[in-house]
């Protein structure tokens, strides 16, 4: 990792890493609200939907941390 990125190049990774992390965390609540409707016995793939679209959540607050300090309010 010796490559010298400018300010610019950085700031357009972290904004398709966030958009990214943004259509995934929409793919995984989307998944589980499926399968809660169409197959609610399956306890162990509604977890993993959870739990992606926590993280997913999670890595959107940072990634809007970065792209706007401070304008994001801590939860609760």
């Amino acid at each position: 990792m010796t490559d010298v990125v400018e300010s610019d190049e950085l700031l357009r990774r972290i904004q398709r890493a966030r958009a990214c992390a943004a259509q995934e965390e929409r793919a995984s609540r989307s998944r589980g609200e499926r399968l809660r409707r169409e197959d609610p016995g399956d306890a162990a793939e509604e977890r993993d939907a959870e739990i992606r679209t926590v993280a997913y959540g999670v890595v959107l607050r940072v990634l809007d941390e970065i792209l706007t300090p401070g304008r994001h309010g801590t939860p609760g």
